[in-house]
């Protein structure tokens, strides 16, 4: 599976039948082909150079996310990850905030369920039907009874750096940030040992925008929505 944010390779439209005669190789040279694994997941936007970036949910360990941002983005990751066959589970204080998504989502199949804070079941996740808890529980959320697991991910979000959200960070595989007053930047860019640049730039991003942060790897992303999504969630913001 994809390592924190990965490029896509190629755009994937489509089934396209044969089109061309069949190739051959020599047994002997087999041993020289690959095939490239783990550009699988979720888009979530393109990076500096207008590649896209993808987070990989489904995987066979547990796999914890915090994005301290707004709620649109959260909302955007939830489409697109029952867009890719998972069941996603959203957590929330705020239902009213969710039920379009929900009800839109899938087509009229029940891909995204609702819960009030602390009352997610068991689901049940496995490797062929995989789940994403989305946690949109405000600025101290409860420890979960549901954690991540095998095949089931956890993405926290924090509107703002609350007191929780240093534990949270230095416990996710993959820490998301969007605008943040400058004085969040600074504590942000010592959790997570940032570059000073990094941590200036934070306070000035545009609405869309985020610095992923996975171990030593760190990525600028644009997330735009499609037509789809827009009519949905309407256009970029970071406040709520």
């Amino acid at each position: 599976m994809a390592g924190g944010v990965t490029e896509r390779i190629g755009a994937r439209r489509g089934l396209l039948g044969p089109r061309h005669a069949g190739h051959t190789v020599l047994t002997g040279h087999l041993g020289a082909l690959s095939l490239p694994v783990g550009d699988d997941g979720v888009i979530i936007g393109d990076d500096a150079e207008g590649r896209p970036q993808l987070i990989g949910f489904h995987r066979p360990v547990p796999y914890d996310v915090t994005l301290i941002g707004g709620l649109w983005t959260a909302q955007v990751l939830a489409l697109r990850a029952a867009g890719t066959g998972a069941r996603v589970a959203v957590e929330t204080g705020r239902v009213q905030a969710w039920t379009t998504l929900a009800q839109a989502a899938g087509a009229g199949l029940e891909c995204v369920s609702l819960y009030d804070v602390g009352r997610v079941p068991p689901t049940g996740a496995t490797v062929g039907s995989p789940v994403v808890v989305i946690r949109d529980c405000g600025m101290r959320p409860p420890r979960g009874r549901v954690i991540s697991s095998p095949w089931q991910s956890v993405l926290t979000l924090l509107p703002y750096l609350s007191p929780v959200a240093p534990r949270l960070m230095r416990s996710s595989a993959l820490v998301g940030i969007q605008r943040v007053s400058p004085d969040e930047a600074e504590q942000i860019g010592r959790i997570l040992g940032l570059a000073r640049a990094e941590s200036e730039a934070l306070p000035t991003l545009a609405d869309g925008v985020t610095l992923w942060v996975a171990g030593r790897d760190h990525h600028w992303v644009m997330t735009s929505a499609t037509d789809a999504e827009t009519g949905l969630l309407g256009t970029a913001r970071r406040m709520d």
